[in-house]
């Protein structure tokens, strides 16, 4: 998981265009949403179509949303379990 992690802390500065963000700033525990990183409900969209684009994996509720989006670590482990190309 943690190749995983890495890969989207990665992405997400990338997709979100954070060019003072290194990688290493996105907190792995830490908030993710409304976090330090200041990720707001717009930038969970790209973030959502980035996931279900890149790993086959939909989060598709404002809900399940929420939860998965807590911090970095709930992504990572939502997408090893729903994603159809990691193994578990």
């Amino acid at each position: 998981m943690e190749k995983l992690i890495e890969e989207l802390q990665a992405k997400i500065v990338e997709i979100l265009n954070m060019p003072d963000v290194t990688a290493a700033d996105v907190p792995v525990d830490g908030q993710l949403v409304g976090g330090e990183l200041g990720i707001d409900s717009i930038d969970v969209l790209e973030m959502v179509i980035m996931i279900e684009k890149d790993y086959g994996v939909v989060i598709n509720n404002k809900e399940l949303g929420a939860k998965v989006f807590a911090s970095l670590r709930t992504l990572a482990a939502y997408i090893m379990e729903k994603s159809p190309g990691l193994a578990n």
